[in-house]
């Protein structure tokens, strides 16, 4: 935050963006949105017994966009003095006075946007932890996972508090704030000896600290997950069912949501830019993108244009529904938008989703695995390597084998591969839905993967 002596601008997060767009108005621009974002956070981090580390931050960033014509610029700033503002506010119109064209550009019109939100209890209200209180929190994770028979050292346990506050205002009319908090710790330890040693971590998230797991049971449970890995087996190469943990599963949504994203399917860079209204995954699957989620992670009442945001089914029965679409992307596909702008102070809206998640299936996991003769479990995966054009998946993995459906010993050091299109077609989903984190999916059984080993 600045240190200038300048007397406050304005008293509120929300009067400081009506300001900046009511000046940016006065200084040429034909239309003007603000966007403020203020933050805190603290943090602790504490390993084997003592504490290492508190980090605290606290700041304001502010966003201008403006509009000349069919021209935008953003400019954003930490330094909220009047010295700072006016010049920043006309650098940005000048700046927009020689942009070039981008007939898609503009803000949200009226009729989309919210002019009423639900309360989504996002912000908790409980006195703000201390750092001695976080390193309570960690030291006790650390304990229990040191507790874990085959537990022999510890990468640490960190916890955190943070809370954020959003304000936007725009020419068009739209006014709108809401502020959400986030409460989290975790640890990571190793299990074995030597060169034979293997590492693994557990975490709890959350908007209210009274959500989060407890310390011991996260500890506990990291501890364990580290022993289990030990003595890792190779794999040869071969085709077979695949399993995906729910710490990862929800990566293969998230593979979907980046290809109907607006942007791609603008540029053309889709595997799916031609699947609208067709079978994309197996019969019975559902993805829903969720803002109104009460105490969700990434809930948020109305989305970075002003735009009323809803419950979206994504895929219905297995089928596509819909693009991802902020306002630019709508007009350049020549639809509307859906509610999915997301931005930063920096620069213009782009599509995201919010709480994304597969809905459960209907079996258990054991029941999931049950006829797989030989197959693979996975828990991690490495790389990114992903053709979002193609569909071409490849990634690094570690995790379990599977015999006769039953999991038997600890592999790693493999590589999964297929194609993303024919893998949304053969996934089954498990009933072990949680969110934990903001893309989340049960555990999902991918048939007929080829595991190559390294």
């Amino acid at each position: 935050m600045s240190s200038s002596a300048a007397a406050p601008i304005a008293e509120t997060a929300l009067d400081i963006a009506a300001m900046l767009v009511e000046r940016a108005r006065r200084a040429g621009a034909d239309a003007a949105e603000a966007l403020v974002v203020d933050g805190t956070s603290l943090g602790v981090s504490w390993r084997l017994g003592k504490l290492e580390d508190v980090e605290r931050s606290e700041g304001r960033d502010i966003g201008l966009r403006v509009f000349i014509g069919k021209k935008q610029a953003s400019v954003s700033s930490t330094d909220l003095s009047e010295a700072a503002l006016q010049p920043m506010i006309e650098r940005a119109v000048a700046m927009a006075r020689v942009a070039p064209d981008d007939p898609f550009c503009g803000l949200a019109a009226p009729a989309f946007l919210a002019r009423d939100w639900p309360d989504l209890d996002i912000e908790d209200k409980s006195p703000v932890p201390s750092a001695e209180q976080l390193a309570t929190i960690a030291a006790a994770a650390e304990e229990a996972a040191l507790a874990v028979p085959g537990v022999t050292n510890s990468s640490g346990a960190g916890a955190s508090f943070g809370r954020s506050g959003v304000a936007l205002v725009t020419s068009a009319g739209f006014a709108g704030a809401y502020a959400g908090t986030s409460s989290s710790f975790s640890c990571s330890v190793l299990a074995g000896e030597g060169t034979a040693m293997e590492r693994d971590y557990e975490f709890s998230s959350a908007r209210h600290a009274g959500d989060l797991k407890s310390a011991a049971e996260i500890g506990r449970m990291a501890g364990e997950k580290a022993v289990r890995r030990l003595r890792p087996r190779k794999a040869g190469s071969q085709s077979v069912p695949i399993v995906y943990d729910p710490r990862v599963s929800g990566g293969l949504v998230g593979h979907f949501a980046s290809a109907i994203s607006g942007s791609a399917i603008a540029r053309g860079t889709s595997f799916l830019k031609k699947s609208m209204g067709q079978k994309v995954f197996a019969d019975g699957i559902s993805i829903v993108d969720d803002p109104h989620m009460k105490r969700g992670l990434r809930s948020k009442p109305f989305d970075g244009e002003g735009v009323k945001n809803r419950r979206t089914q994504l895929i219905d029965d297995g089928t596509l529904t819909t693009w991802l679409l902020d306002t630019a992307t709508a007009r350049q596909l020549g639809l509307e938008t859906t509610g999915h702008a997301a931005r930063g102070t920096g620069g213009p809206p782009s599509p995201s989703t919010t709480n994304l998640y597969m809905e459960a299936g209907c079996l258990s996991v054991k029941e999931l695995i049950a006829d797989i003769k030989q197959g693979l479990y996975v828990t991690e995966l490495i790389g990114m390597g992903i053709n979002g054009v193609t569909g071409d998946y490849s990634r690094g993995a570690s995790g379990f084998w599977i015999e006769n459906g039953e999991i038997v010993y600890p592999v790693s050091e493999i590589t999964v591969a297929g194609n993303l299109k024919e893998m949304f077609l053969e996934m089954t989903p498990a009933d072990d839905l949680t969110f934990s984190y903001g893309t989340n999916a049960p555990t999902i059984r991918v048939e007929g993967m080829t595991v190559a080993g390294t």
